[in-house]
């Protein structure tokens, strides 16, 4: 039988961020980005997998499951050792058995500083209304740098703040703020749902985890235009793809007038990637789009392809490209040269600022 406590302590011990089980190989931890397995562990067997199933959801998540064959929810871990922690999880089926991947949620919401984020983030935690987007890739602490700024207004605002995540990952206690954290499945029927519902419930703040479809995007937008400050992620690359995805979201008699929105709304985008360390552990790297009077133009005539060169040309209101982030790290020595030009939206970019600071 496997011994999941065990597991779920190498995971803090290794500082892993993801843990993955499944029938017929041994448990892998994600460590700075790479997969591994467990050393010295047997593969896992299908009575392995349904006692672990057993163990972290009750019936009636048991019957969801069986049913959607899928199951996303989220637990604090305390370990025989005194550790804790937050995990987020998804229950799946492959080639007919459970599978279940594991994501480590710190119990600790780090701050802007401890993060190694842009500072100016906390001039974006003062704002009363608008719409902030962070995005990257899936496992990239997309999640983190949003509990990062609900952390700040937490201290420095005298604000209501309702959280809308599936699920819920960091947990908050209310401080400056009253917070409330609802979830997906077990608080509230759906994103959209919860959204619409929000805008009664005399909110200051509203971050939500993901916006996933129209209805969602839509009663974002409507938040932020009614006098909110709404948080939230999305999958896209970078800013130009994010506005893109955005308006390309509405039926194409909506997108003019949704554009005109969106230029109205924005506050910023920022793009971030977590990528492995010369030293070991991992560096955040980001892209980070203000928005200033010629970017509500060009969000507002749908000239997306111009979005980075304003990025480029940004810098003394605080804006900067993936590129000259990525230089940055290299010169301090966080990054190796061939790390970052992998990681990089344009190579050639890179190699020119690179070239340009010797």
């Amino acid at each position: 039988m496997a011994d999941l406590q065990a597991l779920l302590g190498d995971v803090i011990r290794r500082n892993a961020s993801d843990l993955h089980l499944s029938v017929s190989i041994p448990p892998a931890f994600r460590v700075d980005g790479e997969l591994c397995y467990a050393q010295k562990h047997a593969a896992l067997a299908a009575s392995d997998m349904e006692g672990i199933l057993n163990e972290l959801l009750n019936a009636e998540q048991r019957e969801v499951f069986r049913h959607k064959r899928e199951y996303d929810f989220s637990f604090t871990f305390r370990g025989t050792g005194g550790e804790t922690a937050r995990f987020r999880g998804n229950f799946f089926h492959e080639s007919g058995n459970v599978a279940l991947a594991l994501r480590l949620i710190p119990t600790a919401v780090r701050t802007i500083d401890q993060l190694e984020l842009p500072p100016i983030l906390r001039d974006v935690a003062k704002k009363k209304r608008g719409l902030f987007l962070v995005t990257g890739p899936t496992g990239h602490g997309k999640s983190t740098t949003l509990a990062a700024i609900v952390r700040e207004i937490n201290a420095t605002r005298h604000d209501h703040i309702v959280t809308i995540e599936d699920p819920v990952e960091y947990l908050f206690t209310s401080e400056q703020c009253v917070v409330h954290q609802r979830e997906v499945g077990s608080d509230t029927h759906s994103f959209a749902e919860a959204l619409k519902r929000a805008l009664r419930e005399d909110p200051d703040v509203i971050m939500i985890g993901e916006m996933r479809d129209l209805e969602t995007v839509s009663a974002a937008i409507t938040a932020a235009e009614t006098g909110h400050l709404v948080l939230a992620t999305l999958h896209t690359q970078d800013a130009a793809q994010s506005i893109d995805r955005i308006v390309d979201v509405f039926p194409p008699h909506q997108q003019g007038q949704i554009r005109v929105q969106l230029a109205t709304i924005l506050v910023g985008i920022c793009s971030q990637q977590l990528i492995p360390r010369s030293g070991g552990g991992r560096a955040v790297a980001t892209e980070l789009l203000l928005a200033n009077p010629a970017v509500r133009n060009c969000v507002k005539e749908g000239k997306t392809n111009q979005i980075k060169t304003l990025i480029q040309t940004g810098g003394e209101i605080g804006m900067h490209t993936m590129e000259q982030c990525l230089a940055g790290l290299v010169n301090r020595g966080a990054l190796s040269m061939e790390m970052a030009m992998s990681y990089a939206y344009d190579p050639k970019d890179l190699q020119r600022i690179l070239f340009e600071h010797r």
